[in-house]
């Protein structure tokens, strides 16, 4: 694709990052026959194709509209495109620099400033949101369908591991998931306590910077990831052995935290090296099948329909390791019929684009159901509240699963009998 970018943007590392991946996009529009939103709407303006044309006028100074930014809004940045595309467009970096252009030159109405101002400002804040969520969860009963849609039930998180290993790992805690589902980052821990590795958390580390990053509020963002890098360094340099994440939308931000922050001279070289510590849950795991096999084998008779999320197949280009880990238990896994799709949850998407993200839930779940499982699991917290909004079947995180099992049927052993304490 030939370029011609606009003085504004010409010369700026986002202007030399945009017009790299213009130029590797080749026009061929295989991208659409995998982009959720154009599968619904049917107009190229709301696929890849068309939101790069969008973009690559705005970057070669067209005026953007109210309607460019509508079509920029819809795009779920499940990032389906760059799995599909044989140039290798990065088409979700680009999306990030040519919303932010455009955010900073159509004013949006009153009412769509005031949801997004709150989004941003309060889920990223665990001293906001979790007493808020408790205060809908009270009155969740009273609330209407689409209110409780977006408040899930009260889930107790279990006790808390507190015995020492000599090997050990950093959790993202994360912001909205503690208050969500407290038990997710909780399995985990028990889960690797018993395979012989402590999990610490960072009491200064909190959002990853997705949230307000992909709000375009990119500087906000970015200060998030400052302080998870300086929470966490203290342990890198301690020798953690990886930073563990049960939230595949977090840990995709967080891998990317070495490109986001490599023109800062404080901080490039500390991203790069969280970046590459940083491990999905499911990369971790498979490290231990023999342990987990001797532990679990033919004790989870489960038949379950397993959801990838795209922040994990496409964000993180990681396919198959948690039906493997789960196939190795015993488990009877099955993926639905377009699998590669998003469920609309796509971080706040299901809350700005609800009419798009329903028709794509109920879509998922009407695939999943057909597999005719006993649970849904998937490995991301937005997907599976997201999903549990919809259906009366259990949805949990597949490490909820394998900890169950964990404690219900493995006796411990005498001289690792687990200690635990309900405190982080």
């Amino acid at each position: 694709m030939q370029t011609n970018l606009a003085d504004f943007i010409k010369n700026t590392h986002e202007g030399e990052e945009a017009d790299a991946i213009l130029r590797k996009c080749v026009h061929c529009g295989f991208c659409t026959a995998t982009c959720p939103t154009y599968q619904l709407l049917g107009d190229e303006l709301d696929g890849p194709r068309g939101r790069i044309y969008l973009i690559k006028q705005v970057l070669e100074g067209k005026e953007p509209t109210a309607k460019t930014q509508a079509h920029l809004d819809r795009c779920l940045t499940c990032r389906n495109c760059e799995s599909t595309c044989p140039s290798g467009v990065q088409y979700g970096r680009l999306l990030d620099i040519g919303r932010k252009l455009v955010e900073d030159r159509v004013p949006r109405p009153l009412s769509q400033r005031i949801v997004r101002t709150a989004l941003k400002e309060a889920l990223p804040r665990k001293w906001l949101f979790t007493p808020a969520l408790k205060a809908g969860q009270l009155m969740r009963p009273l609330l209407p369908k689409a209110l409780q849609n977006k408040v899930p039930a009260k889930q107790d998180a279990g006790v808390w591991p507190v015995r020492q290993h000599a090997r050990k790992m950093v959790l993202l805690d994360g912001c909205v998931q503690p208050a969500i589902a407290p038990n997710i980052n909780a399995a985990t821990a028990r889960v690797l306590d018993a395979l012989g590795v402590q999990l610490i958390v960072a009491a200064k580390a909190g959002c990853c910077g997705a949230i307000r990053y992909h709000l375009n509020d990119q500087d906000g963002g970015l200060v998030d990831m400052r302080r998870n890098i300086d929470a966490w360094w203290p342990h890198v340099e301690a020798g953690v052995e990886a930073i563990v994440m049960t939230a595949s939308g977090c840990g995709v931000t967080v891998k990317e935290y070495g490109h986001l922050l490599q023109h800062d001279p404080a901080y490039a070289e500390k991203a790069r090296r969280i970046s590459e510590l940083t491990r999905d849950l499911s990369e971790i795991l498979p490290d231990f099948g023999a342990e987990l096999q001797r532990k679990l084998n033919g004790k989870i008779g489960k038949r379950v329909a397993y959801h990838p999320p795209c922040t994990l197949q496409h964000g993180q280009q990681i396919r198959g390791k948690v039906e493997g880990i789960l196939r190795a238990v015993g488990v009877d896994v099955h993926l639905c019929e377009d699998s590669h799709l998003c469920c609309g949850s796509a971080g706040t998407y299901s809350v700005l684009q609800p009419e798009l993200s329903y028709q794509l839930r109920d879509n998922k779940l009407a695939n999943l159901h057909a597999t005719e499982p006993e649970m849904i699991v998937s490995a991301n917290v937005g997907c599976l509240t997201n999903l549990q909004s919809g259906t009366q079947m259990p949805v949990k995180h597949w490490i909820e699963l394998l900890d169950h099992i964990l404690r219900t049927f493995v006796p411990a052993q005498s001289d690792r009998a687990p200690s635990y304490n309900t405190q982080q």
